[in-house]
This record gives C-alpha cells, structure tokens and sequence, in this order.
C-alpha cells in the first residue's frame, strides 16, 4: 500500500499525491498559525486542526461542519496540500503547528522524541471495539498514540463469468491463484483477456508484506524481530514470481492497480484493488464479480492489508487536555459523524467494528465480505517497520517477481537491513 494511507502499501486513495517534492514545505512554518477553515462556534479556546488533503469531494466541508459543531472550543481546521507527512514533521518542532492533527502512522520517533502525546484514556473504554489491525500501529510502550479514523483496505476481485467459463473456483490459496491466473489467460487467449492484473510492476508496489502474511509470517515480530527470516517467506514470494514468469499477469494496463478500470473493462478476470473500487464495479458489473482476501500459502491464513490515519495531539498544544476532549468527541464519542466520514464522500470502513458491522452500506454483498475481511484477516504494518525496511524488501521483491532474483538471497539481505534497522531502533 506507496506510502499513501497509513500502512505502506498503497491503501489511500483519499490522499492527494505531493508533486511539488520538497518545495511543498516552501512557506509551511510561515503558514502554520494560518486560519484556512471556519472555526466552531464554541467558547474555550482555539484550536487548530490539520488534514491531508483528500481526493473526495466534499471531505474537507464535511471536517469543518464537524469542528463548527463542537461547542467547548473553536476549532479550525486546516487543509494542507502537498507533501503532508513533511509539513507536520517540520510543524510538530514548533509553537505553532497544529493542536489536533492527523498522523500517518504515528511514526515511533514521533513518540519517543516527545512530539506527540498519549491518548490512552481518551480511547481505553472502547479500544476493544476498533479494529485490533488499525490499532496496534499506534501502540507503544503500552498506550495508545492516536485514534484510528477510517479504514482503507484492499481485496482480490474476480469476475464470477470469467471464471466459471473457464471452469476455475476463486483461488482459496496461493497456488490456486497461480493456476487459475495461467488457466484463465489460457482459456480467454483470443479475447486478450488476462488471468490477473497485480499493477503494472506486477505487483511489487502494491503487495508489499501481504504474500508474508498469507504463509503465516509476519514483517516483525511481536518480541520485536524480523518476522520472514524462515524458508515460507522465500516459498510464497516464489509463486509470486510465478505468476509473472506465467505470462499470467497484466501488464501495461492504461490505468494502475488502484484503477478498476481494467477489470470492468475486461482486461483481466481477476484484480488486485482497494475497497475503495467497489462502488464503480458495482455499478459496471452488477452481480458479476466477488471478492476475496489475499489466499492463504501453506499452513498460513488470508491476509488484507489495512490502514487507517489516526488523529493526534501535538506535544506542542497549548491545550492539550483541551485537544485531547476534541479528539475524544470527534473519534471516540461521534459516532455519527465516523460513520458520515467513512461512508458519505467515499467508500471506507468505519474504525469502529461495531459502526462497520451496522453501516447500511456495508452489510450486504462485497461491502459486507470486506468488512469481514478486515475485522479477521486485516494486518498493517507495525511501528518498527522503518522507512529504510521498507525500502529493502520493497526492492527485493521488485528482483524477485521482475527480474527472476533468488528469493532466499534477497531475502537474507533484507534480513540483515531489518536487523540492522531494529537495533538502531532500540538504541533511541
């Protein structure tokens, strides 16, 4: 899930990506205090809070409404363009950056350089009821960093007469997935339809860890190390590689993974995309299509990628015990209003399980097996997974599914990165 919503692997299509690099930061102290939205009507004191800039029409006026609503303080709310996680990194050192704002991850230097402040008490009466995978991220030490907003999620698509014309089942495990790719795009050759479209990579960008997952390993551990360092992890990623050796895969597709269009247009039988996509596949196909988690390999389990921002008080606050209230009415108490902003100007999950299980849209259908999804299958990736990390697996798993790369020799690199990594993580 590109680091775009929270997880690492391409989860948000909310975000708008940065074009302006690092001239995005260009004015950004300067424009810390600035008033960009309607403050509540409220008594107390002002409070500035910050989104990222989201990609759905009528977000942002849905965020003010909800601020102006709140009567114990006059909240404002500022909409920040361009490169968000690098303005609140630079704004979170100063006096006057955001009160309330919302944070992707949070990342664990922000918490233990003291930039950020816990919110345990403000969450700990209904922490059970958010989905543990969106959750944990924000955990270190024992409290609670951030409280989850929204959930983005991604799933395997298949087009139900695609499937049955070939006489292929959905794929329940890897290797079904790896022959049913190579018996669909057998089977509809003269129609240049594809069995599986993983992005036009292939699939590295967007799969990240999810293959780990589905054999049952995970990215780190819950003792804090490297959790692929194990024979399952070379196996799964090798049948990944197959599918790309297979001639199974789209590839050069007009739009990239996070687009349904190649799937509603027929280019492919089956499609790896965000919950985000349903609607317009529903709307293309009708009944004609099903989801599914990523199959399980081996003695693993499905797996989906989840993520979630989080909404954050600033260490900084001049009102933190005020701030910490607002998060508290907004994204503890609201539920109406989590509900209004999952589901009103896009397709989302609520981060509360007991909202996701009632939300009228979710409970039928797709929506409804997603949901299911997520609340047993979902994993995001953990606080220790640094930047650097990342980095690594990412380009092994590009050698490996791309290039034919060994697994167990890019693998054991990137073991060694990751240990490397944990250790200097320890030491902070």
């Amino acid at each position: 899930m590109t680091r775009d919503g929270g997880t690492g692997f391409g989860i948000g299509r909310r975000r708008l990506l940065a074009t302006a690099g690092g001239a995005a930061l260009t004015g950004v102290l300067a424009a810390c205090g600035s008033n960009t939205g309607r403050g509540g009507k409220g008594s107390g004191p002002a409070l500035s809070q910050w989104y990222h800039q989201y990609g759905e029409p009528g977000t942002e006026a849905a965020v003010k409404r909800y601020a102006a609503a709140y009567d114990k303080a006059r909240v404002t709310v500022q909409w920040r363009p361009g490169d968000y996680d690098r303005q609140t990194a630079a704004a979170l050192l100063t006096d006057s950056g955001p009160d309330v704002f919302e944070v992707d991850g949070p990342r664990l230097d922000q918490i233990k350089g003291g930039q950020i402040v816990d919110v345990t008490e403000q969450i700990e009466s209904v922490k059970d009821d958010f989905n543990q995978a969106v959750l944990k991220p924000k955990i270190w030490d024992g409290k609670i960093w951030a409280v989850p907003q929204t959930i983005d999620t991604q799933l395997l698509f298949y087009r139900k007469s695609l499937l049955q014309a070939a006489g292929v089942q959905p794929p329940r495990s890897v290797d079904e997935l790896v022959e049913a790719a190579k018996t669909l795009t057998r089977h509809h050759r003269k129609d240049k339809v594809k069995g599986l479209f993983l992005g036009n990579d292939g699939g590295a960008a967007v799969l990240g860890g999810t293959p780990l997952f589905a054999a049952g390993l995970s990215l780190i551990t819950e003792d804090g190390k490297v959790g692929f360092d194990d024979p399952a992890a070379a196996r799964v990623l090798g049948k990944v590689r197959q599918l790309y050796a297979d001639g199974s895969l789209l590839l050069g597709a007009p739009t990239d993974w996070s687009d349904p269009a190649a799937f509603v247009q027929g280019l492919t039988a089956m499609q790896w995309s965000g919950l985000w996509a349903l609607p317009q596949v529903k709307k293309a196909l009708g009944d004609d299509f099903g989801v599914l988690p990523f199959p399980k390999d081996g003695a693993g389990k499905p797996a989906v990628p989840v993520g979630a921002y989080g909404s954050a008080v600033s260490a900084r606050s001049k009102h933190q015990k005020e701030a910490k209230a607002f998060v508290k009415w907004l994204w503890v108490d609201g539920t109406d209003k989590q509900e209004d902003f999952a589901l009103s100007y896009g397709f989302h999950i609520p981060a509360r399980i007991s909202l996701a299980k009632k939300a009228k849209q979710l409970k039928e259908g797709a929506a409804a097996e997603a949901v299911r999804f997520a609340t047993d299958h979902g994993f995001a990736e953990p606080l220790l997974w640094t930047t650097a990390s990342r980095t690594a697996y990412q380009d092994a798993l590009n050698h490996i599914i791309k290039d034919g790369a060994n697994p167990e020799t890019e693998l054991k690199a990137v073991v060694r990165k990751v240990n490397s990594e944990l250790q200097r993580a320890k030491k902070k």
